[in-house]
């Protein structure tokens, strides 16, 4: 059971006290990976991560299908692993969930993860299985904005979270419900099960309740994100990739959605969850206090521009539109059964083979970065091992 919260409005508990570090670097295929590690090193990321600490390695699988922009790149993924292990973070592990639309062991497949976890020795766990991870009640310390009121028996919040660093992997790209994604959507599926929906219509408030939960149950946290191709559109999934070479990082969740978000062209205090959660003192969203070390890039403004398409509508209507009082009927079983095939059918069966496929084999050979893409598929990991050594 859950109920709809009321709308609430928040007095702000307090600015942020201090300016904050966003690292952002220009990079190409040939340099990738040591400028990862470079970037990684200008956001302090040993300030953030515990090293006595698992790290987990939340990569993002927006889409199972290897669109670019719309997932977390292969040599994001492995230049983290490698700028850990160098600096002596050796218990790594990535976890990956699924959603209602999106199969994580298609996702890791296609977009060439395996290959870089087998070579470099990082496990795999899913929080959709019992033997992985359990899922246990949290109470969070912290008022909370929504996500109580949601859920009033409980949030519900894996085991295997609690105690660990966490590292975030998202992209640059707009979002149909947030304008942008980045570091703090990225906890959505990790934290939430696949009920997760029902918190759509309070969305922004979510993901400022997600942010809080992390600062208590992690031991640190980190983010890279990657924008070498950039998601213009309606995203997560149906976007215009754009190749734009940059990649950023920072241990403010907040402050790093925040810079993606002026890059791309919009106004970071204008995007609710960044507002909020800059307001509720768990990160910086007003640009002019956070501090940009690494590539000048203040001339950049990318003109993004949300749009929609048939299933942003339906979603509006279902999660903010004149027909939400509808959303407790549609968004539980059976009904739920019905908007959730055509989603699968509307990405899988309709937009990839008759339009984003053709993007993605063009990308593979027009772009730099495709190109890299199709390196990784037939060689696999492009960094010497890292795996750690056994100790006889």
């Amino acid at each position: 059971m859950t109920t709809e919260p009321e709308p609430t409005t928040v007095e702000p508990r307090r600015p942020a006290a201090r300016r904050v570090k966003v690292a952002v670097l220009y990079t190409r295929p040939e340099t990738v990976l040591q400028d990862y590690e470079r970037l990684m090193g200008l956001a302090d990321f040993r300030q953030h991560l515990d090293p006595s600490a698992a790290t987990i390695l939340k990569d993002n699988i927006s889409w199972h299908f290897p669109f670019p922009s719309a997932n977390t790149t292969p040599w994001q993924l492995e230049a983290a692993v490698v700028a850990l292990r160098h600096a002596g973070y050796n218990d790594l592990v990535c976890v990956q969930n699924k959603t209602v639309v999106t199969n994580a062991f298609k996702g890791e497949d296609l977009n060439h993860y395996v290959p870089i976890f087998r070579h470099h020795d990082v496990p795999t766990r899913f929080n959709f299985r019992k033997d992985d991870m359990h899922w246990e009640v949290y109470r969070p310390k912290r008022r909370l904005l929504a996500l109580d009121k949601i859920f009033p028996g409980g949030i519900m919040v894996p085991d295997f979270f609690h105690g660990k660093n966490i590292v975030h992997l998202p992209t640059t790209k707009c979002h149909i419900y947030t304008t942008t994604t980045g570091a703090m959507k990225n906890a959505f599926g990790g934290l939430l099960s696949t009920h997760r929906h029902y918190t759509h219509t309070y969305i922004h408030e979510t993901l400022v309740d997600l942010l809080s939960i992390q600062k208590e149950i992690h031991t640190g946290i980190f983010a890279t994100m990657d924008g070498t191709m950039a998601g213009n559109g309606p995203g997560p999934r149906i976007m215009q990739p754009v190749e734009k070479n940059v990649i950023l990082a920072s241990g403010d969740q907040v402050a790093i959605d925040a810079v993606a978000a002026k890059l791309m062209g919009f106004d970071p205090m204008g995007i609710k969850y960044i507002r909020l959660a800059h307001d509720e003192g768990l990160g910086v969203g007003d640009p002019r206090e956070i501090e940009l070390v690494g590539d000048d890039v203040s001339g950049e403004s990318w003109g993004f521009k949300v749009g929609g398409h048939l299933h942003s509508f339906l979603g509006w209507l279902t999660w903010y539109g004149p027909t939400r009082v509808l959303q407790k009927i549609v968004t539980r079983p059976p009904v739920v059964a019905v908007p959730i095939i055509f989603s699968e059918v509307f990405h899988d069966y309709y937009h990839w083979p008759l339009k984003e496929k053709k993007v993605y084999e063009r990308w593979l050979v027009e772009s730099q970065w495709g190109r890299l893409f199709a390196k990784y598929a037939e060689e696999g990991a492009q960094a010497p091992s890292t795996a750690p050594v056994a100790v006889s």
